[in-house]
């Protein structure tokens, strides 16, 4: 008998065991063809029986053989728990078990920095959830009714000048503009945020785009969508649907050769460029697309080999704001003539309030957008200590930018987005409602989009896979073999469904303010049940 090796790892020092009936099995093969991790196999288990075959009692021994599914004891290609056997299992004899015992964290150290799909876990105590709506308009000012009243619930997207900047003139009693204005767009106050084809399989990310033109064509919300970084599709780019994009720059430029190529093709303006200098879950450590997910369709949107791709941590020849302002912004506007805004996206810091500063105080005027993103979003490419470790969270940050720009009367003037975690407890509209009460003019979401879409990853460890290309339900994968498992035409009417629904959510919440349009910076209307989060965001205390 071999020797037991004590370093060996066992099925139960991973984060999952596989529970199987083989008494209820018929040896179909659907779970083992269907699991993407290759997780389970099939084996074979002895077996040695006393039988008796005989009318009367003669009792005997025999030995069989018989397969079985057996899980993988591997600390690469472990289960997830993402429960696409039990699904596929006609007879329910095979489902995924959290293990209580699992090593498998604290083993896979010795393999290198643990990639999860997940938001952070030491940073779920979200400051939003300790504010509630205090402020009810009853005796003092009538409260509107939320199921007849017009509201007004539109953001600006691009540099709004104060009314002493107004380049306008009275000329033979006529109105008339005496020098050109930056681009202003009226749109809806949830941005569908960043997220590339290459994260994101093709289907998946069809799925959401499909779903921002219904909203804009059938429902006229002006719902907006970031392309993320890495290219758009050249079919899209010189479309009429391009106005409802925004077309996202980051420091690894991928894509953007094509972009530049199809401008004299293009149709119609994009809604706007941002700029992405870095993100809640991983400020600093730049963006990454392991070599997996690099399918040839990606490779030939952003122009490279099959390789992992990895983003620098910053815009190389970028060394200060001022020289941001100067160059990215300056450039990019006059790539399209001066009539597409261009923002800037920041992870939230303790430098968010020095930029917004000096955007603010841009000489020329185009700074269309701050889009401060917190510690917890969640990305599939961040390391663990990134995800946890480093960031802050948005509301704090927030609402320091904005009164920042009230202490100089410059409020508004550069429209503040504020994401990372919203709707993380279940419910967007309020967390966007509260947001905008403390002073952005509007959310950026991520998350919530793949999940409508089918994603089963928790904070509790269950999947969390986004990285390795091997996502069971199709939505960041580049396997064709997994893609096709998802519903494209579905996941855009959750979407769309769930758009509606914070629609009709948020108005709930506007109406007994008495606020028609959006409540920006109606702080009066929030109070805290936590003494030290009223103090920082400047807010009424209860008890």
């Amino acid at each position: 008998m071999e020797a037991v090796k004590t370093q060996d790892v066992g099925v139960n020092d991973l984060p999952w065991i596989i529970e199987y009936h083989p008494d209820r099995c018929t040896m179909c093969g659907s779970c083992v063809a269907s699991c993407s991790f290759k997780s389970i196999k099939v084996a074979v288990r002895g077996q040695s029986l006393t039988v008796s075959e005989k009318p009367v009692p003669e009792p005997k021994k025999i030995h069989r053989v018989r397969p079985v599914i057996k899980q993988v004891a591997s600390l690469t290609d472990f289960c997830r728990g993402c429960g696409i056997c039990e699904k596929v299992c006609p007879n329910d004899a095979i489902h995924p078990v959290r293990n209580p015992d699992t090593r498998k964290t604290l083993l896979s150290k010795d393999h290198g920095p643990i990639k999860r799909g997940g938001r952070t876990n030491l940073n779920a105590q979200r400051t939003l959830d300790s504010i509630v709506v205090g402020r009810i308009s009853q005796m003092t000012d009538p409260s509107l009714d939320a199921a007849r009243h017009t509201f007004d619930i539109r953001s600006p997207f691009g540099r709004v000048l104060s009314a002493k900047e107004l380049p306008f003139a009275i000329k033979d009693g006529k109105l008339v503009e005496t020098k050109h204005t930056p681009p202003v767009h009226w749109i809806y106050p949830l941005i569908f945020s960043d997220m590339s084809i290459g994260a994101l399989s093709t289907r998946a990310w069809e799925a959401v785009a499909l779903a921002v033109g219904y909203l804009n064509e059938k429902c006229g919300l002006p719902v907006r969508m970031s392309s993320g970084e890495g290219g758009m599709p050249v079919k899209l780019l010189e479309s009429d649907y391009l106005k409802y994009f925004i077309i996202q720059i980051a420091s690894g430029h991928f894509g953007w050769n094509r972009i530049i190529k199809a401008m004299p093709h293009m149709k119609t303006d994009p809604a706007g460029i941002l700029i992405k200098i870095g993100q809640g879950a991983k400020p600093g450590d730049g963006g990454l697309l392991p070599e997996a997910k690099v399918a040839e369709h990606v490779q030939a949107i952003r122009g490279v080999p099959k390789a992992t791709l990895a983003s620098p941590p910053n815009h190389q020849g970028l060394y200060s704001i001022e020289e941001s302002v100067q160059k990215m912004h300056l450039s990019m506007n006059a790539a399209f003539g001066f009539r597409v805004p261009v923002a800037i996206k920041c992870a939230a810091s303790a430098t968010s309030v020095s930029v917004y500063n000096n955007l603010l105080r841009d000489p020329y005027k185009i700074c269309g957008g701050f889009f401060i993103d917190g510690i917890q979003g969640g990305t599939g490419a961040a390391n663990e200590v990134s995800l946890d470790h480093t960031g802050h969270p948005v509301v704090s940050k927030i609402r320091d930018c904005y009164l920042a720009a009230v202490k100089q009367g410059l409020q508004g003037q550069i429209p503040l987005y504020g994401g990372g975690g919203i709707g993380m407890t279940g419910n967007a509209a309020a967390d966007a409602f509260k947001i905008m009460c403390l002073g952005a003019n509007g959310v950026f979401v991520g998350k919530i989009l793949i999940q409508l879409l089918g994603c089963i990853g928790n904070e509790q460890g269950r999947c969390n896979s986004c990285n390795t290309g091997k996502c069971p339900m199709g939505i960041c994968s580049q396997d064709p073999r997994l893609v096709k498992r998802l519903d494209i035409d579905r996941g855009a009417q959750k979407i769309v469904d769930y758009v509606l629904a914070f629609d009709a959510e948020l108005k709930k919440l506007m109406a007994p303010i008495g606020n028609s349009s959006l409540p920006i910076g109606r702080s009066d209307a929030l109070v805290s049940t936590d003494k030290a989060v009223a103090d920082k965001l400047g807010i009424q205390y209860v008890c």
